[in-house]
């Protein structure tokens, strides 16, 4: 499944700062950073909910948001971009 990931860190100095840098890393390690704190995923639903689980303990709950967006059919379908091109497609490896 495609799905869109987007967290806000109340604090980024700090604890605060340490929670987004371990946040930050492991979205990394499961889907591709479009933006500073969004990133677009293709996941199994069991990947899906082991990355979520990971955050969760990570966040802060009272000071921190974790978002999730289902997008059915696809990123692909509900992608427009403008600007900046990034030339890496969602699924494809990264070859470094």
């Amino acid at each position: 499944m495609d799905v869109l990931i987007t967290y806000d860190i109340a604090d980024t100095k700090g604890e605060g700062g340490r929670r987004l840098r371990r946040i930050a890393s492991i979205c990394e390690q499961y889907c591709q950073r479009v933006q500073l704190s969004v990133f677009e995923c293709r996941l199994s639903p069991s990947r899906l909910e082991r990355m979520i689980g990971e955050v969760r303990d990570v966040m802060e709950p009272s000071l921190d948001s974790l978002r999730v967006y289902r997008l059915p059919g696809g990123i692909e379908h509900h992608r427009l971009r403008f600007g900046l091109k990034q030339e890496h497609s969602l699924g494809d490896p990264w070859i470094i």
